[in-house]
């Protein structure tokens, strides 16, 4: 079990940063990506694995005026 965004989440094998966004259905174009406090930067996120009990925060940026 991982945490994302402080709510539990079911762990996969081989989970990335990448296949986790699109599981939750997260489709901003800019979203950033900490995993246990460390920003992700988002050409990693195809290689970036988390690993069972980790705590993912993921925010997606907007612009307005």
């Amino acid at each position: 079990m991982i945490t994302v965004n402080t709510k539990p989440f079911e762990w996969q094998e081989g989970l990335s940063v990448k296949k986790l966004l699109e599981l939750k259905e997260y489709t901003y174009s800019r979203i950033l990506v900490s995993v246990n406090g460390e920003l992700i930067p988002p050409e990693q996120y195809e290689t970036a694995i988390i690993n069972d009990g980790d705590s993912v925060s993921a925010m997606h940026l907007m612009a307005g005026g």
